[in-house]
């Protein structure tokens, strides 16, 4: 199997928001919050950097 970078950014981003909010929250209605929180996290700073690199490196 041959993955983007960006299908690996979303794996990274999904499987990371599932681990925080399994580790950090005490009910299940906390770590569904808290990993849509962190998952959504991830993936405006997957945009933001990337609009960033693609404007700075022309």
């Amino acid at each position: 199997m041959k993955l983007s970078n960006f299908e690996m950014a979303v794996l990274f981003a999904l499987f990371s928001s599932v681990v925080l909010g399994v580790v950090t929250k005490r009910t299940d209605r906390e770590r569904v919050r808290y990993g849509l929180k962190c998952f959504c996290s991830f993936m405006l700073a997957l945009f933001a950097i990337g609009w960033a690199m693609h404007f700075l490196h022309g």
